[in-house]
C-alpha cells in the first residue's frame, strides 16, 4: 500500500540512481492491460535477466493515473550511454518494447531510452 511505503534493497556496495518518466496512453482499460503485464506473475522472466545483465540491480515503476516514474540503481561504475545501447540490441528486449509500446505514447520501434526520459534531480534532503 502506497501510504506505508516502500522498502528499498540495501546493496553490498555503493549505489548510484537513475530517474526517468514516461506517459501512457490515457485509457484506463490500456493502463490495466500494462499493469498486469508488469506484474510478477506476467512479466517477461527472461528480459528481468536481461536487464539485470547490462548491470542494473534494481528497477522500479511507480504510476500516478497514467504518468509513469522509473527509478533505477547501478554500481558507481555504470556507464548509462553503453548499457542503453547494449540494451536495445537484446533480442527479447526488443520484442518486449514492441510489445509495451501499445500502451505508451511513443512509435512502436523506439528503444526503452527513447521512451523513457532521464529527469534532472532538482532537490534532495541528505547531506
Amino acid at each position: 500500500m502506497k501510504e506505508k511505503g516502500y522498502k528499498i534493497k540495501k546493496y553490498d556496495c555503493p549505489v548510484k540512481r537513475y530517474c526517468q518518466t514516461m506517459d501512457l496512453k490515457d485509457n484506463q482499460e490500456l493502463i490495466a492491460k500494462y499493469k498486469e503485464c508488469h506484474s510478477k506473475t506476467n512479466s517477461w522472466p527472461k528480459v528481468r535477466e536481461e536487464i539485470r545483465s547490462i548491470g542494473i540491480l534494481e528497477m522500479e515503476i511507480y504510476i500516478e493515473r497514467n504518468h509513469l516514474f522509473m527509478i533505477i540503481e547501478t554500481p558507481l561504475d555504470f556507464d548509462w550511454d553503453v548499457a542503453m545501447k547494449q540494451l536495445a540490441s537484446l533480442p527479447l528486449q526488443i520484442e518486449w518494447e514492441k510489445y509495451v509500446s501499445r500502451f505508451q505514447k511513443c512509435t512502436s520501434n523506439s528503444t526503452s531510452a527513447e521512451k523513457w526520459k532521464l529527469m534532472e534531480r532538482m532537490f534532495y534532503l541528505y547531506d
